[in-house]
């Protein structure tokens, strides 16, 4: 998983409220357990037209959307069930932060697990935030110091520490196992030693 510190992009802005993860990838697209590839199905239904050609006034269609790193989207992001290849299709597009009032649990958990970066914000910041997206104005977002800069204006939010450690130092379930691997080779050795029936 790539590090996550400092991020600056024009950010696009989808007000829609109660996208979910079926939205955001349909199920059509869930065969593969590739995290690769999926960036092109994102938001597939609202995205493409009837014979699959994109819809020019969608907002990721549209330059500079088309490389936006930063998503502000309406409340209540990533409802639905609890597909993992959600966060793998934003982030393969190149979305590595969402901000929005309010998501899913699961997917909000999910988004930390795979490099993105989800703020949550009440309405008026939204409001403000999408107004630089109006302007195709960039936004910085800095995670070491839990602020936003847009203009000269800042934002602060809140990221459970943990949460942010892992994003900071790049970790994802199997590295934050592999940062205790000592401890885990001790375990098995004193185990084949107290109970060597276990290894038969």
């Amino acid at each position: 998983m790539k590090k996550f510190n400092k991020l600056k992009s024009i950010p696009a802005y989808l007000p829609n409220i109660n996208i979910d993860t079926d939205m955001i990838i349909p199920k059509q697209f869930l065969k593969t357990i590739k995290r690769n590839g999926l960036g092109k199905s994102l938001f597939f239904e609202i995205r493409y037209d009837d014979n699959e050609k994109p819809i020019s006034d969608f907002i990721l269609n549209k330059e500079p959307y088309s490389n936006s790193k930063i998503l502000i989207v309406g409340k209540n992001f990533g409802c639905g069930s609890s597909r993992e290849h959600a966060p793998w299709a934003l982030l393969d597009f190149g979305i590595t932060c969402v901000i929005s009032s309010s998501f899913a649990d699961i997917f909000y958990n999910n988004c930390f697990k795979n490099g993105i970066l989800p703020i949550t914000l009440n309405e008026d910041k939204i409001s403000e935030l999408s107004e630089y997206s109006k302007r195709k104005e960039e936004i910085e977002i800095d995670l070491n110091n839990y602020v936003i800069k847009a203009g000269n204006k800042e934002y602060k939010f809140i990221v459970d520490p943990f949460k942010r450690k892992c994003l900071l130092e790049g970790l994802d379930d199997i590295a934050l196992s592999l940062e205790k691997s000592d401890l885990i080779i001790n375990f098995e050795n004193k185990i084949k030693q107290t109970k060597p029936w276990l290894y038969k």
